[in-house]
């Protein structure tokens, strides 16, 4: 672990946009309606992209090593209840924290919300309490980031989403407020095991992590951490808040649930989990590797018939969180790394899918298939940037989707086989649903109302070619993320196997991935001299 005191980076990641909502939202109303509209605008957009500037400078300063956190801050905040302000960021949250920084700008200038006074410090309060989540090593502390995002979702969806806005609210809040109950009951617990252990109460994760819990226990507190958890990613079968929500939602806030919110989950279990539970979740690991299965399968197979693009998005999005949970629980180096990978790489795509949907809309006034025909004739543009989002969501190769996706199946064909055969049909599904989505939308001869739709303008494409060169780009030289992801993962990995007695396959830990691509393959070459006995 490596503390950085010259400057307290990640703080200021997490405060800045936290105090630009309250600035945001204690601009005056009675002020000339343009001048306040053009300050909340200035206000929003300016800290977003200061927090942007700040997750990049991060980035650049952490250097791929032994995959510890670093630039950590550490201050006690209640020491007589063992609550620390502690920050710290590794390969697992480091593109985590990036992604997010890189799509709350853009969902400022999507949204619709320029100069919208509420929806941007919402806006600003949810990127806090995201980011605050995926530096957070102190239980209470990422508890309190965790549940602080449920007000502004709410918020969200409740005051600017479509026709069943306030259902789709509030079944989203109750689900992943309930789920959070059990979450705050196991971190009290694990507390306060390690209290009667050690005689320190403390929520520090380092600290806890060497708690000696019995077998029983650590399957009952990994169940009430991953119940909580798979509410939020969201994982089968703990889904079904989530059609609703991406389907109400705006926009902007799709695109934050979706491609954020949804990874706070995933995190979790590989962050808080695999460093508490070991044992627990090696026993249990066959439970949630068919969980992750099942999720990819009827994920693909509800999309394949529906007729509703966000929804379709949304079950597609179930889909893809299976495959993290797949690697995850394969518990090898590739598998986890895979998932970190993908949850990074599925953000990127499926911002790029809700923000093109959302146009369509606008063009439109529906995202039903049956109401969309020849798109591709009179927007071209809209259509090119759907194609390239969807090939990289089905995983072809060259694009972002097939690098995670293919350390998934390998790191779980290593250790169980029979899932990672089972999940490959969920990749052929995926080309047969979005393939299908796109021929209903964007061919066929469009009719009188289709031919007018306007082409993406020169400002909505310059918003998304970003992402559309960053999805290409981590496609073809993804060399400097797993370079930085591998080894925290491995890690993580290790520290697994210490605390259980088990060992990572011998042709996992002598097989590296070399980070490169050639033509569209991820090279991948053994070292037989690092190979264990």
């Amino acid at each position: 672990m490596t503390h950085d005191n010259a400057f307290p980076f990640l703080t200021v990641l997490v405060l800045l946009p936290a105090g630009a909502a309250l600035v945001t939202a204690l601009v005056p109303d009675g002020i000339d309606e343009r001048l306040r509209r053009l300050a909340v605008h200035v206000l929003g957009l300016g800290a977003s992209l200061a927090t942007l500037a700040l997750a990049v400078t991060v980035a650049a300063r952490y250097r791929a090593g032994n995959g510890g956190f670093r630039l950590v801050t550490d201050h006690i905040w209640a020491p007589q209840l063992g609550i620390s302000w502690h920050l710290g960021v590794d390969g697992i949250s480091l593109f985590l924290v990036l992604m997010a920084a890189v799509l709350f700008p853009l969902v400022m200038l999507v949204g619709g919300w320029s100069g919208d006074k509420a929806a941007t410090a919402w806006l600003l309060l949810l990127e806090a309490a995201c980011l605050g989540s995926f530096v957070a090593l102190d239980l209470i502390l990422f508890f309190l980031f965790f549940e602080l995002t449920l007000v502004p979702v709410y918020f969200l969806i409740n005051g600017w989403g479509f026709a069943n806005r306030s259902y789709a609210a509030i079944k989203f809040f109750l689900y992943t407020f309930l789920g959070s109950a059990f979450l705050l009951v196991g971190i009290v617990a694990v507390a306060f095991i390690h209290e009667h252990q050690t005689g320190h109460l403390t929520f520090d994760l380092v600290a806890l992590s060497s708690t000696r819990l019995g077998t029983a226990s650590q399957v009952i507190l990994f169940l009430a951490f991953t119940v909580a958890f798979a509410v939020k990613a969201p994982v089968f079968p703990f889904h079904t808040w989530s059609p609703d929500a991406y389907a109400e939602a705006p926009t902007g806030g799709a695109v934050v649930l979706a491609a954020v919110m949804a990874k706070m989950g995933t995190y979790g279990i590989i962050r808080f989990d695999l460093t508490l539970f070991p044992r627990a979740v090696v026993d249990l690991a066959p439970l949630l590797l068919t969980l992750g299965v099942v999720g990819i399968l009827y994920g693909a197979i509800v999309a394949c018939a529906t007729r509703d693009l966000k929804r379709l998005v949304a079950y597609s999005s179930l889909a893809h969180l299976g495959f993290v949970v797949l690697g995850t629980f394969a518990l090898t180096t590739q598998g986890v790394t895979g998932g970190v990978v993908q949850m990074v790489n599925h953000g990127l795509i499926i911002a790029v899918l809700f923000i093109v949907i959302g146009w369509i809309y606008e063009r439109r006034g529906t995202w039903s298939t049956s109401g969309l025909r020849g798109l591709q004739r009179p927007a071209p543009v809209l259509a090119g940037v759907f194609t390239v989002a969807m090939m990289a969501a089905l995983g072809l190769p060259g694009l972002n989707g097939f690098v995670g996706e293919f350390l998934v199946l390998l790191g779980t064909f290593l250790t169980h086989r029979w899932w990672a055969v089972v999940a490959t049909f969920g990749v052929v599904l995926a080309a047969l649903y979005l393939l299908w989505a796109y021929q209903q939308a964007f061919h066929s001869e469009p009719d009188e109302q289709t031919a007018a739709v306007p082409d993406l303008t020169w400002r909505q494409g310059a918003l998304v070619l970003p992402l559309v060169l960053i999805i290409v780009f981590l496609g073809i030289y993804p060399k400097p993320v797993l370079d930085r992801i591998t080894p925290s993962v491995q890690r993580l990995v290790e520290h697994v196997d210490q605390a259980t007695g088990t060992h990572e396959p011998a042709v996992a830990r002598g097989t590296t991935v070399s980070h490169t691509t050639k033509g569209s393959r991820i090279l991948v070459t053994a070292q037989h001299d690092t190979v264990g006995p």
